[in-house]
């Protein structure tokens, strides 16, 4: 675990929790306002590192301008420093800006070890990316020669993270044969350079042209291509920034659509420039006339937690044991969910609005036990939200600024006046988390979450699905440490009849243990409880709030590593259980899992995505069982087992977020969403990150016919590649999102199949071509699909462009297996020319049983490639060896290293020219 300690922790200090972020991002008359730059708490103070953040982004503006014809530039970034960093004047208090929606993080390492600037993207072509991340000795200019300025490496992430673009090179595919002849994977196919490769034995390397594997045709592993350093051609700025005369994206003109990278695996093999182009931010802006204006800065340091409580205590709230559940939550949060060192108060509301608590600060139990005092019992009266939020500004101001600080607003009640305060709640700089508890809570109650960039939850009346704890448990901070945040291991409850054992196990690993808190709820009576810790001893001492209906347990020091087993015993009620902890070190990172919609609004009858973000640091866990439980406004929950297998809705195997489409809409309204992970025998800790979006790194480059080789990148290899074995349990809110358009039931088959996104060809016997790819299902990738029709074609445009007139393939045979099965075809191209050289285009179209068809498939390729047969040399006479004397003046051994660099060197100049 040592690797562990320092270098992968700083990325999740703050920030993992809330990886899966909303941006502040605006564009403005041309310009992109409320970009958040931030830096890890565990970067070393240092304040060149914010004078370096303002170099990058005032280079990046007229270069972003110049590349996009004067369209985009950058207008404005906050930079938020860390609370621990020494305070001046200069640094002010953030208000919506948080670590959680950050689109650009500065931490110490990246994930490989390297200073390699990536973005985190998830999604598919044209989508957002999460974030963008960068590394102190990256911004001060230590890694020019790899990666170029600053700024052109910002403009590439920027070019991932705004637009969902993908780069042009590929790491693990660097060439690739086209009509017989190797090629560089690159965009354009105009740049300049050599492909050699670096050759060293006895202590000397030597440096040489590539030549092909006669059996394969193509280049050995090791071979690079490497650029000239002087070139003239203008694009493409997602293949290398670096490269000095690049100032453009590529277009549909010098697009390289031929080339396996990710920008053509992933967009149909559309130039960078037409994804932007398809962008909202190209349709709604026209050119420049004048040169833009340089960004501005503002510098933003961390201060403490604010947060009031905002809670709806009238008549509708005493329906449904609402008031009660309320306190239940409200416990939770006070208990558990808010971080020590926070301040806290508290306004409850009806018509009018009460102060409960002025603002408290959290330093002692008492200082909890306080605050629960003052959760409302009794519920009577109309709806004024407004009149809350309000009284919650009132209560902030008498001590701190509203800037920055958070609303927590639960109501379950119907109030057409909210849009009365929208724009005080804008002027306020308060972060605005908002509760929908009930069927009827107000519709615009979202539309506060989202000016804010706070948190939106739904609970809904099914005490069971335990949706209220939830939402409040959500409720960590967005800039509080890692280490002190509440971590949901269990959230699941069960409506018992007659007398009944609800029983279950609860994991704690070893990431987490300390302050662990068991809390059991019910609906008409105490239950008798049973808990046993992982040694088998019985957990007594359980706190008994019969008003409140619940009962807690706070496990003293850290909880023991292991199963803990639960046995709740009750007769015709509803239990819900709830086991939340913290992380056991301040420097082992714990897993987290995070999760969210693709949107917060779903229009029938468009698909939905589910993602969940699983790591332990920076490291994905792969092979647990992930399983969203998605509840609509009427009740009705739908279970969803999420994949990271790299098809349908999962856009990279094996990268730790799991993730599934969602077609199952019940009717319109609200949907919460719940993320339950298991971790296994068969889940591990993946030691090496998938090759990540991000700007390319030069190996060197090629001045005056010379090659000057880049120092090496740091190996990725040297990590433990089996992964370790984890075992853990988590529950996750994913926040709340709105269907509308939802027809009434019974809704007819709308749904085709996803499309495949990872087919892949192979050659066999230079006859037959193997095919293997996902299947998809019947609706998206659910199900099992009618058919596949499969066609090639010589040219991969008019594949893609006319493939219902490329030739089809026989598939007769082929009979679709169910959702997410791998499926295996091999067939031998007929009434088509395949010879030696031969380039084959290949796709697939899955469909349903009423015909609704996917997406062409990605197309794989193919191309065949003939050894030449070596002609029989008669055997050559023996020769005896002469007598060699070696003069002791030369020794024997230098001898031959002149002649190895002597050979070296003729080598290098005739294969160089």
């Amino acid at each position: 675990m040592g690797s562990f300690k320092t270098s992968v922790f700083i990325l999740v200090l703050h920030l993992l929790e809330g990886a899966l972020s909303n941006s502040l991002i605006q564009l403005n008359n041309n310009g992109y306002e409320g970009i958040v730059v931030a830096i890890d708490p565990d970067v070393p103070e240092d304040e060149a590192l914010i004078q370096q953040i303002k170099d990058m982004v005032t280079q990046a503006s007229p270069y972003l301008f110049k590349a996009t014809e004067k369209r985009f530039y950058f207008k404005n970034v906050a930079i938020l420093i860390p609370a621990k960093w020494k305070t001046k004047p200069e640094y002010v208090r953030p208000k919506l800006e948080t670590y959680k929606n950050a689109d650009v993080l500065v931490v110490k390492d990246s994930p490989l070890g390297n200073d390699n600037p990536y973005t985190e993207q998830i999604g598919n072509c044209g989508e957002k990316g999460e974030r963008m991340y960068f590394t102190p000795d990256f911004l001060a200019g230590k890694k020019l020669p790899e990666y170029g300025p600053q700024g052109r490496s910002f403009v590439h992430e920027w070019a991932h993270l705004r637009w969902g673009v993908f780069d042009e090179y590929n790491n693990d595919e660097k060439f690739y044969t086209s009509k017989g002849k190797i090629k560089a994977t690159m965009c354009s196919g105009a740049i300049t350079g050599k492909n050699v490769i670096t050759k060293c034995q006895g202590g000397s390397c030597i440096t040489k042209a590539c030549r092909p594997d006669k059996g394969t045709g193509m280049y050995e592993k090791e071979c690079e291509f490497v650029p000239n350093k002087q070139q003239t051609e203008k694009a493409s700025i997602m293949f290398s920034q670096s490269i000095n005369s690049v100032v453009e994206f590529c277009t549909e003109k010098n697009h390289n659509k031929e080339a396996p990278n990710k920008q053509n695996k992933k967009c149909n093999l559309r130039s960078t420039w037409e994804v932007i182009s398809d962008s909202e931010d190209f349709k709604k802006t026209t050119p420049m006339t004048a040169q833009p204006p340089s960004p501005t800065f503002s510098l933003l340091q961390i201060g403490q937690r604010i947060v009031c409580l905002v809670l709806d205590k009238s008549g509708s709230m005493a329906s449904g044991d609402r008031i009660n559940r309320l306190n239940q939550a409200g416990k939770l949060f006070l208990l558990q969910t808010i971080e020590q060192g926070s301040w806290v108060g508290m306004v409850t509301f009806d018509s009018a609005a009460y102060v409960r608590s002025e603002l408290l600060q959290i330093q002692s139990s008492s200082d909890r036990d306080v605050l629960i005092k003052s959760l409302p019992t009794t519920a009577s009266g109309g709806t004024s939200i407004c009149s809350g939020l309000r009284s919650a500004f009132t209560v902030i101001r008498r001590k701190y600024p509203t800037d920055g600080s958070e609303i927590v607003l639960l109501t379950d009640g119907e109030d057409n006046t909210i849009s009365g305060c929208f724009n005080e709640v804008r002027q306020s700089g308060a972060i605005i988390h908002t509760v929908a508890l009930g069927p009827s809570a107000a519709k615009e109650l979202e539309e506060l979450s989202k000016m804010t960039g706070g948190l939106q939850t739904y609970a809904s009346d099914q005490i069971q699905n335990n949706g209220l704890i939830d939402a409040f448990g959500a409720l960590s901070s967005g800039n509080g440490a890692l280490s002190q945040r509440s971590i949901q291991l269990e959230s699941k409850g069960l409506t018992l009849q007659n007398t009944q054992w609800m029983n279950g196990t609860v994991i704690v690993d070893s990431t987490v243990g300390n302050d662990t808190l068991f809390l059991i709820t019910w609906t008409t009576q105490s239950p008798e409880i049973l808990l046993l810790d992982p040694s088998g001893k019985k957990q007594d001492g359980f706190l008994v709030d019969a008003q409140s209906k619940m009962a807690y347990l706070q496990i003293p020091g850290t909880a023991k590593v292991g199963t803990w087993n639960y046995s709740l015993k009750a007769s015709s009620q509803t239990l819900t259980l709830t086991v939340t902890s913290r992380p056991s070190s301040t420097t082992v990172p714990p897993i987290t899992v995070t999760s969210k919609m693709n949107k917060d609004t779903g229009k029938f009858p468009n698909p939905m995505v589910v993602y969940a973000n699983i790591r332990q640091g920076a490291m994905p866990i792969l092979r647990a069982s992930v399983t969203a439980l998605i509840e609509s406004v009427d009740g009705k929950t739908v279970s969803l087992e999420l994949l990271d297998n790299g098809a349908g809705a999962d856009a990279t195997k094996n990268d730790g977020v799991y993730s599934r489409y969602f077609t199952a809409y019940d009717t319109n309204g609200r949907y919460s969403l719940k993320i339950r992970a298991l971790g296994g025998i068969n889940a591990a800790r993946q030691m090496v990150i998938p090759q990540q979006s991000g700007s390319m790194y030069m190996p060197g480059w090629i001045t005056n016919g010379e090659v000057k080789w880049n120092p090496p990148r740091p190996e990725t290899s040297k990590h433990d590649l089996r992964g370790k074995q984890v075992c853990f349990t988590r529950t996750s809110s994913g926040g709340s999102f709105v269907a509308s358009n939802v027809p009434v039931a019974p809704i007819s088959d709308v749904f085709p199949p996803c499309q495949i996104t990872d087919l892949k060809a192979t050659i066999q016997e230079n006859t037959f071509i193997h095919l293997t790819w996902t299947a998809p299902g019947d609706d998206y990738d659910h199900g099992r699909a009618h058919k596949y029709i499969i066609r090639i074609n010589e040219d991969i445009l008019e594949l893609r462009d006319k493939f219902d007139d490329s030739l089809q393939v026989n598939t007769t045979d082929l009979i679709p297996k169910d959702a997410n099965f791998e499926e295996i075809f091999v067939f031998e191209p007929k009434n088509i020319t395949f010879e030696n050289g031969t380039d084959l285009f290949i796709a697939i179209q899955a469909v349903d049983d009423v015909s609704l068809k996917s997406e062409i498939s990605n197309i794989a390729r193919v191309s065949l490639f003939i050894p030449p047969q070596t002609p029989t040399e008669p055997p050559q006479p023996s020769v005896p060896c002469p007598d060699i004397s070696i003069n002791s003046t030369i020794p024997g051994v230098h001898i031959l290293k002149i002649m190895w660099k002597w050979i070296g060197e003729l080598q290098l100049a005739v294969g160089l020219n």
